[in-house]
């Protein structure tokens, strides 16, 4: 199961673009032992990779009571993140520096959801 984006999902992302924020849905489910090193992961994010594109953790937490989900599909955790644009996120994904720490996140995760959101439009 893949747990990073391709440059195919990266190169839809962007086709998608309305030129707004995005927020972005991760569902995490940890391989053994990986919460630490996505703790090592989040901790680079906040200190320099998220404050560099503009961007911001909403949500981080661990998943508890599954009310709706078949035995052993349980998610982890959730994060919810907003960049200013796809192509601040894309930009972020792209530096080689972040590749780097990627890495710590591909170990940690076992399986995972990235997706992007659009905002429902106000009913008034």
């Amino acid at each position: 199961m893949a747990v990073d984006p391709r440059g195919k999902d990266l190169k839809q992302l962007l086709a998608d673009d309305d030129g707004g924020p995005v927020v972005m849905l991760n569902l995490l489910r940890f391989a053994e032992g990986g919460r630490e090193l996505y703790d090592r992961y989040a901790a680079a994010l906040h200190e320099r990779f998220l404050p560099e594109r503009g961007a911001e953790v909403l949500y981080a937490g661990d998943c508890s009571t599954a009310l709706v989900a078949e035995n052993g599909r349980q998610w982890d955790a959730v994060l919810l993140v907003r960049y200013p644009s796809r192509a601040a996120f894309s930009a972020m994904v792209a530096d080689p520096e972040y590749q780097r720490v990627t890495a710590w996140r591909t170990e940690a995760l076992s399986e995972a959801v990235l997706q992007a959101t659009v905002p429902w439009p106000d009913p008034q």
